[in-house]
């Protein structure tokens, strides 16, 4: 079944304009299922995709570990366009715990980064492959060991991260927020394909228990943030390309990341979700991000001069559609600000404003430019606050981190706020552009407590005729909500909006 599959990707590869092995002098690939061990000797599945047609090499080679709970398969048609276009020879394996690679699931734990580095070792031995070009490449679960690999493996010169990444904690448990939907889906996409190990069961009966504290030691080995020394010593080019509403690993965290890299970087930012910017182009379909990959690899592996180095290294299309343009950095040129006037609220009760559904509504921004949506006079006073902006005359772009100042007071010692920026037009009809939870755990109840905390980063085209509304409650179905029913939350502060 696995080879029919590799047969369909390799024949949609040829559909698309490449060339197999019939044509010997003609550029193209040929592909191969194989076993390489990977760390301990553990049996690791995986893709060979080859170049043909360019004699003996020795040729650059990329290293791609699969999604969490996708196989090996996942790459192989990127893979052949790698091959055929540029003669990279390239190993698309299933990271271990998962499908047809022996092991358990490690949760991008120090085995799974020893076995991406035991596959750069197969890789050299088994092929005309050369030492001195090797890279790294993966979406979501690969793109995070890809990072982790950079910090621990000097071998690796480039590397290609989508969907990825960089603090886990961050990711999953943002400002104390338990992303409960994002966490669930993972794990019952683990059991269902993999075998989880020792480290996950664990994690998961602390969740179940309510103790996402217990679960957060695991995280600073598994995130590249925590080895950015390591990362910026070894010096390899690194590209980010994520999603501004990626619902498992938002934005905030891998451009944290970005702007502590030293060495060369690129980070691309565009409307969608998880995936859904980066996963039909590794199938081999036409994509943005994997044609950046293409000629990011092409410069820093192939030493090609085709002035990626010397691009804006910071390129982003707007959440609501528009074309890419690059900037040196995200930093905005100048601001706006919403007052936050006292609001008392009662806690514990949803209301219509929300971030959405997980993957639906980012892929539906992303592919139909469908927002998630609310009509601003329908949210219930007793159970958010409601701070409008003035409407603009001229229309202006959101670009960069709104930043929310406030003082809170709550009856309860734990309470989770859930932040939501829209753009409102005449009718009162919000848009969402961005959102952030913020929990307080352990206040003194009726004591106050000072927030200041970012929403997640955007850019964001407002209209002329439209403005600004930050709306906060209490409940989201996406989190883990602390508040209390009945208790009540007094807000007041401001909100910062960065304009470029």
């Amino acid at each position: 079944m696995r080879r029919f599959l590799a047969l369909l990707l390799v024949t949609a590869a040829t559909t698309l304009g490449l060339t197999t092995t019939a044509a010997a002098a003609t550029p193209g690939f040929s592909v191969s299922y194989t076993t390489i061990p990977g760390d301990g000797g553990t049996p690791l599945k995986g893709f060979l995709v080859r170049p043909t047609g360019r004699g003996p090499g020795p040729f650059p080679v990329l290293v791609m570990p699969s999604s969490w709970s996708v196989p090996d398969i996942e790459y192989v048609g990127a893979a052949a366009k790698l091959a055929t276009a540029s003669g990279y020879e390239v190993v698309s394996y299933t990271s271990r715990g998962f499908w047809d690679s022996a092991g358990t699931i490690e949760v991008a734990g120090p085995q799974d980064v020893a076995d991406l580095s035991r596959v750069v070792d197969w890789a050299l031995a088994s092929t005309p492959a050369d030492p001195a070009r090797v890279g790294a490449a993966g979406i979501s679960y690969g793109a995070g060991i890809s990072l982790l690999a950079a910090a621990a493996d000097k071998r690796i010169r480039a590397v290609v991260a989508m969907s990825a990444w960089a603090d886990l904690a961050k990711s999953l448990y943002p400002n104390q927020t338990v992303s409960a939907l994002a966490v669930e889906g993972l794990i019952d996409a683990g059991k269902l394909t993999g075998r989880p190990g020792p480290v996950l069961r664990q994690a998961e009966k602390d969740y179940r228990a309510g103790d996402f504290d217990a679960v957060l030691p695991i995280a600073p080995v598994r995130s590249a943030a925590s080895k950015i020394d390591a990362v910026n010593a070894n010096g390899a080019a690194i590209m980010i390309g994520n999603a501004w509403e990626d619902s498992i690993f938002p934005p905030s965290q891998v451009l944290d990341f970005y702007q502590r890299l030293t060495g060369p970087k690129r980070i691309m930012l565009a409307p969608g979700d998880h995936g859904t910017n980066d996963g039909p182009g590794a199938v081999g379909l036409p994509n943005d991000i994997w044609s950046a990959a293409g000629r990011w690899f092409d410069h820093y592996l192939g030493g090609a001069a085709n002035g990626v180095d010397r691009e804006q290294p910071v390129q982003l299309r707007p959440a609501n559609g528009g074309a890419w343009h690059g900037y040196p950095s995200l930093s905005a040129g100048r601001q706006d600000s919403i007052g936050l006037g006292q609001a008392k609220i009662i806690a514990g009760v949803d209301t219509i404003a929300g971030s959405g559904i997980p993957l639906l509504s980012g892929a539906l921004q992303g592919y139909l430019n469908l927002p998630t949506g609310v009509a601003t006079p329908l949210v219930n006073r007793l159970n958010a606050g409601v701070w409008s902006g003035s409407t603009y005359s001229a229309g202006v772009t959101v670009q960069g981190t709104p930043q929310v100042h406030a003082t809170v007071t709550t009856s309860a010692a734990d309470t989770s706020l859930f932040a939501y920026l829209y753009d409102v037009n005449a009718l009162g009809v919000g848009s969402l552009i961005t959102h952030k939870p913020y929990t307080i755990r352990g206040a003194k109840p009726g004591s106050t407590t000072t927030l200041d905390f970012g929403l997640e980063p955007v850019q964001w085209n407002v209209p002329a005729g439209h403005h600004l509304t930050l709306v906060v409650d209490t409940v989201d179905p996406r989190y883990r909500s602390e508040s209390t029913l009945g208790s009540t939350v007094t807000i007041s502060g401001s909100l910062a909006i960065p304009l470029a």
